[in-house]
């Protein structure tokens, strides 16, 4: 857990209110490990992991084609085609791209794939004007944080399904990181074993303001229920938008050395990382709280 305390303390520095040049520099030291390259791999069932080592980036194979979770940083988007291909997938092959959330490095590269497949995108319907703005919420002007817009094709709200071929998947609101914030659960098969899955759309504070001018309207409360939510969530494979959320090189190392049993499976991850969510997001309200009264 040293790494995800390291990262959620990184972000928090941020959250406070920091000056246009902390963030470019933040971004310059985070985009070393963002868009530094890591070998694709089968994660578990019919999904598959093409990210980079700071970003992930999941492929989901159907029996009627590809469906994409997310991107990375614009920059990146020609080594998650390349991850896609060293996996013998086709690019051509996706059907629908989905959305966790709408921020820079998860969207850079839906317009040009999009572009190039004629995917469906499907997102959070309060992060489609983020997605088609391609802008950071509360800070609109922050060339920084801005991202080629998109198109979204459809939005979802809780409960809501989206199915290609012999998979579905379930749409979790899960607001606060981003006004739209999407969790997407989904079942696969882990030998004669059903597993429940949680591609978690975050839950950290980040560049967010809590309060003030909050990033947006009942950001607090969103970013309560959302903790609530996800915790009482029985999951068996918890799934983030970065790596450091789940451990993903330790247990992919693990997999090569001994990929049975699946060291991705692991019950209950999902309540232990959020109430750490929780725990940092309570000092960083307080710290924001304090700092604003002192004005």
């Amino acid at each position: 857990m040293r790494k995800l305390a390291a990262t959620l303390c990184a972000l928090a520095l941020l959250s406070t209110g920091a000056q246009a040049q902390t963030i470019k520099d933040f971004l310059a030291i985070a985009m070393k490990k963002w868009t530094a390259p890591f070998e694709p791999f089968q994660l578990i069932g019919n999904i598959y992991y093409v990210g980079t080592d700071g970003i992930a980036v999941y492929v989901i194979k159907t029996s009627q084609g590809l469906i994409l979770m997310d991107t990375a940083m614009p920059q990146s988007t020609g080594m998650i085609k390349d991850n896609i291909a060293k996996l013998g997938l086709k690019v051509a092959d996706i059907k629908i791209i989905l959305n966790t959330h709408a921020h820079l490095d998860h969207t850079g590269g839906f317009a040009e794939i999009k572009k190039e497949t004629g995917a469906q995108l499907i997102a959070g319907e309060r992060d489609k004007p983020l997605l088609e703005g391609g802008y950071y919420p509360g800070d609109e002007k922050n060339e920084d944080l801005t991202f080629p817009p998109v198109k979204v094709d459809r939005t979802v709200k809780e409960g809501d399904k989206v199915t290609l071929g012999d998979t579905t998947l379930i749409a979790h609101a899960t607001p606060g990181h981003s006004p739209g914030c999407t969790s997407w659960e989904m079942t696969v098969k882990d030998g004669s074993q059903d597993r429940e899955v949680l591609f978690f759309c975050s839950g950290t504070v980040a560049l967010n303001r809590l309060v003030g001018q909050p990033t947006h309207a009942g950001i607090v409360d969103d970013y309560r229920a959302t903790y609530a939510k996800v915790k009482a969530m029985k999951i068996d494979v918890l799934l983030g938008p970065h790596p450091e959320v789940y451990g993903m090189q330790a247990k992919r190392a693990q997999q090569i050395k001994d990929a049975s049993p699946n060291p991705f499976v692991k019950p209950g991850e999902n309540a232990t990382y959020v109430a750490t969510l929780s725990e940092d997001f309570d000092k960083q309200l307080a710290k924001q709280t304090a700092a604003l009264e002192k004005k």
